[in-house]
């Protein structure tokens, strides 16, 4: 699929790929909690890979297989506790769990920075794995699955996303962040934010899961969270020296260019709903 998109343009791939992704998306959330389970799993374990193999291009050697394996217990554990079939007291198996990355080091000779490395592993661990998991909390918010508290976060996210690419496209002039990221502008940012409050109106209409205030504190959030989850992805690219985080999806870069507000936003939304 991906070669078969490069004969298009920029904009049209990122629509296609948008189009199809959303639509995987939104069908995996809205139809079962084991379809929602599949595709956020999936999600989750590209981002952490794509993650890991960018840290391998700054020279660093993190252990990505046992990582991987660590974050997707994370995000499975995450999931079984929230559903109600294993108790809350599995979550203390991820910490010796993670601890065996200790010995693995061990038994790696020749590895200059073995503590580099191994800080590397599970800062993926919190950056990428975590957040996922994390969702699993607000979609069972309630005590049973509950599609829309997902489905409504997503949504921001994507109009958030889409009004500062085409603000800021057509309007960016006055440099956001110019240090870390030149093409980021002001008036891209407000026309996200504007985009994000418009749809953040209609899903309080009509998804009842939480109150008109609750989604706005969230859509607040998710505004902030995008763009500095956008801005601190591209002091990751620039540390490496690269623009793109991937090229799995095509007009939008890699998993981490496409979740990155995601995952900085989906922390703060959960502390929210549990604290108030």
């Amino acid at each position: 699929m991906t070669s078969a998109l490069k004969k298009y343009n920029n904009l049209t791939q990122r629509l296609i790929t948008a189009f199809l992704g959303a639509a995987v998306i939104i069908f995996g959330v809205v139809f079962s909690e084991w379809t929602y389970y599949a595709v956020f799993f999936i999600l989750c374990l590209c981002t952490l890979i794509e993650f890991y193999d960018l840290s391998g291009l700054d020279g660093m050697v993190p252990q990505k297989t046992f990582g991987t394996l660590c974050g997707m217990l994370i995000f499975s554990l995450s999931f079984f506790i929230e559903k109600g079939d294993i108790s809350y007291r599995y979550y203390f198996l991820i910490f010796p769990i993670v601890s065996f990355v200790y010995m693995i080091k061990l038994y790696k000779k020749f590895e200059r920075k073995p503590f580099t490395n191994i800080a590397y592993m599970i800062l993926g661990l919190f950056y990428v794995a975590m957040p996922f998991a994390l969702l699993n909390i607000a979609a069972y918010e309630n005590g049973y699955y509950n599609y829309e508290i997902i489905f409504g976060c997503l949504f921001i996210l994507w109009a958030s996303d889409t009004g500062a690419y085409f603000a800021g496209t057509l309007f960016g002039k006055r440099k956001l962040f110019e240090r870390i990221s030149p093409k980021k502008s002001w008036e891209g940012a407000l026309g996200g934010a504007l985009l994000a409050v418009i749809f953040t109106l209609s899903i309080a209409h009509y998804f009842q899961s939480l109150e008109q205030w609750q989604w706005i504190i969230i859509c607040i959030i998710i505004i902030i969270g995008g763009i500095y989850g956008d801005l601190i992805e591209s002091l990751l690219k620039r540390s490496i020296e690269i623009k793109d985080s991937g090229a799995s999806l095509p007009g939008h870069g890699g998993f981490l260019d496409r979740f990155d507000g995601l995952l900085i936003s989906a922390p703060f939304i959960v502390a929210f709903l549990e604290i108030f």
